[in-house]
């Protein structure tokens, strides 16, 4: 069934709110952190599928899944075109790297991802055995790296990935905020 154009601008009212608090929110990571500059770099390759992403008119999230310093899995948000609400970036980056090297399980691998994964993401992050996420800016609505929950630190569970948040945090903010406003 169609969506109507009131619900989408419900929808899109209620995606700025939350963007406003993404960006007050946004991971800064302590004074005297010093990022890595494959990570700074890593999360340029995501910030770029995101900026892909937002030209199709899907929200600009990319994720990019990394082993031994090889982009081995891409992917960017794209529940609206493909009428797929598992059509997250992060789910498309795993999907991409799982082809890629013939498993789905991804042990010793990476994902850089612009914003913080929600609940499903993170699932999906842990059961393809990913040794670390590093996320962007905070979703301060549905994060499950800890802004709502954190699913990575369950102790119950059986696999554990590590997490740094925080990286070009305020850029990939700056990007959603854009998106949205351009909306207005």
């Amino acid at each position: 069934m169609p969506v109507s154009s009131g619900s989408r601008a419900g929808t899109m009212r209620a995606a700025q709110a939350i963007l406003v608090e993404i960006e007050a929110d946004a991971v800064i990571p302590p004074a005297g952190t010093q990022m890595a500059p494959i990570e700074i770099e890593l999360m340029g390759e995501a910030l770029t599928l995101a900026r892909v992403a937002g030209a199709r008119g899907e929200v600009p999230v990319g994720a990019i899944v990394v082993r031994d310093g090889t982009i081995i899995g891409r992917g960017g948000n794209a529940p609206i075109v493909a009428s797929d609400p598992t059509a997250h970036a992060e789910i498309a980056a795993l999907r991409d790297a799982g082809r890629t090297l013939g498993n789905y399980r991804l042990p010793g691998c990476e994902l850089y991802v612009t914003l913080e994964p929600c609940a499903m993401c993170a699932g999906a992050i842990m059961h393809a055995r990913l040794a670390r996420l590093v996320f962007g800016a905070r979703d301060p609505k549905t994060g499950a790296c800890g802004s709502v929950v954190d699913l990575f630190a369950e102790p119950r569970l059986n696999h554990h990935t590590s997490v740094t948040g925080g990286v070009r945090a305020e850029e990939c903010g700056m990007l959603l905020s854009h998106f949205f406003a351009a909306r207005r």
